[in-house]
């Protein structure tokens, strides 16, 4: 096990792996921007060292500065988080090349998956389910609109390279798709320097269901089941559960081990996230894939009792993996909700300035990953996310009564919060059936 390693993020994520480290023995150096200064999760670590400016590019994006921060600081290896350079398998081959052990998965493996068309091709040759669409990256809107016909509408443009909903479009006629061809493209180019699409036949009324996967170098690999992922807006999640409320045992077997296949088609190794879409026939297709820990990993965490972060460091040390698949149940139902710092009566526009009030829930089955505070001040330099909310229970039902509780005694102000929206949404009828999609927040609010 490593006896050092150095946190490339901030906030919450950075506040969760300080936290597993501790745990272990691991000491840890968290990296910061003049922005964090004052980060009340720093004093946690054993050193910390500042990086540069509030500016992203400028310190948690900067390279240079965070290898020469690993160097200063005598480090073993690196975690890079979530967001950010967790995907960057550039980042991943210098840390390598640095002699920086980087906890995730070889740059080969994230480059095959980063890029959404490699990933559907290796997909099919490890027969798991991929939706019509393209088989290379689409040149030209003309292309685009042969393909969209022999398909058929709706179609979804996608970004070739990056993730987080962005350039991703949705085109019901010829029209809108020749506007949709240049606007995701002019959207992937700026979030991901790169303005490949792709296009896929766009599932209307479908799940958004993906598997926690962990792989070792001694080709051991395991599942942890599924998160249901369906409540996004604009292709963002806001809500995550597991299990999903959407699966048999005989379909979720089929998920999982299809996510097993391409995690073994790619070599890959460390904790990643294989998602699929699920339509209303009840068949599933591959979406993309995450090389990275997810957000919501703590529905994982509390229904399995695995803790993935501490995986992350055992299997990047050269621990193979212990757990046999057998041994991993599913124990009971998780709902996570993500607190972000946005009006949801306004748009979702975002609500950045200085938290005055903050009493945080508690009680039995609540878990709160957060890392702001009182006198906090939301920074719009980065995502709006305040915190994860998460709730475990025994059955669903008690979990969204849980979760109903929890938000009813989280009081954040006087910035507007996304926490007035989940208290709808637990209460609403569809949600406690189980009976929602990735358009469903969309069309009710």
């Amino acid at each position: 096990m490593f006896s050092r390693i150095l946190i490339a993020n901030r906030g919450e994520i950075a506040q969760r792996i300080i936290r597993a480290c501790r745990e272990m023995g691991v000491q840890t150096v968290a990296v910061y921007s003049e922005a964090d200064r004052h980060a009340r999760y720093l004093p946690l670590a054993d050193e910390t060292i500042c990086i540069g400016p509030a500016d992203p590019a400028e310190s948690y994006l900067n390279i240079p500065r965070i290898i020469s921060a690993a160097e200063i600081t005598n480090v073993e290896a690196i975690h890079p988080g979530y967001g950010f350079l967790a995907e960057s398998a550039q980042f991943a081959e210098i840390c390598r090349d640095c002699k920086i052990q980087f906890i995730g998965p070889d740059p080969e493996s994230m480059r095959v998956l980063g890029d959404k068309v490699e990933a559907r091709k290796l997909a099919a040759r490890a027969k798991v389910p991929i939706a019509p669409g393209s088989e290379e990256s689409v040149p030209t809107e003309d292309e685009a609109a042969r393909l969209a016909a022999q398909i058929g509408y709706p179609v979804i443009l996608k970004a070739a390279a990056g993730g987080g909903g962005r350039g991703m479009r949705i085109a019901h006629n010829e029209m809108s798709l020749r506007v949709a061809f240049h606007s995701a493209q002019t959207e992937a180019a700026s979030a991901f320097k790169k303005s490949d699409v792709y296009l896929e036949k766009y599932l209307e009324q479908a799940r958004h269901v993906e598997v926690q996967i962990l792989a070792d170098r001694a080709g051991n690999a395991i599942h942890l089941w599924e998160r249901d992922c369906s409540l996004q807006r604009r292709h963002q999640k806001l809500i995550e559960e597991t299990p999903s409320p959407a699966l048999k045992a005989d379909l979720r077997d089929q998920l999982c081990k299809a996510a097993l296949r391409l995690a073994k088609a790619a070599n890959y190794v460390n904790a990643g996230t294989v998602e699929f879409l699920l339509d209303k026939d009840q068949k599933f297709y591959f979406s993309e894939a995450n090389t990275r820990i997810q957000v919501e990993h703590p529905v994982t965490e509390l229904v399995t009792g695995v803790d993935l972060v501490q995986w992350q460091l055992r299997i990047a040390s050269g621990e193979p993996i212990k757990l046999r698949q057998k041994d991993i149940g599913q124990n009971g139902a998780a709902i996570e909700c993500r607190i972000n710092a946005e009006d949801p009566a306004n748009g979702f526009s975002p609500c950045p300035g200085r938290i005055e009030r903050f009493f945080a829930p508690g009680g039995p089955g609540v878990r709160l990953d957060c890392h702001v505070h009182a006198g906090y001040e939301i920074s719009s330099r980065y995502d709006s996310l305040i915190g994860k909310l998460i709730v475990h229970r025994r059955t669903r039902a008690e979990a969204i009564a849980c979760m109903k509780r929890a938000l009813e005694e989280f009081e954040i102000g006087p910035i507007k919060t996304t926490i007035p929206l989940y208290l709808e949404i637990m209460s609403h009828r569809q949600f406690v059936k189980g009976h929602v999609d990735t358009g469903f927040i969309e069309r009710t609010w």
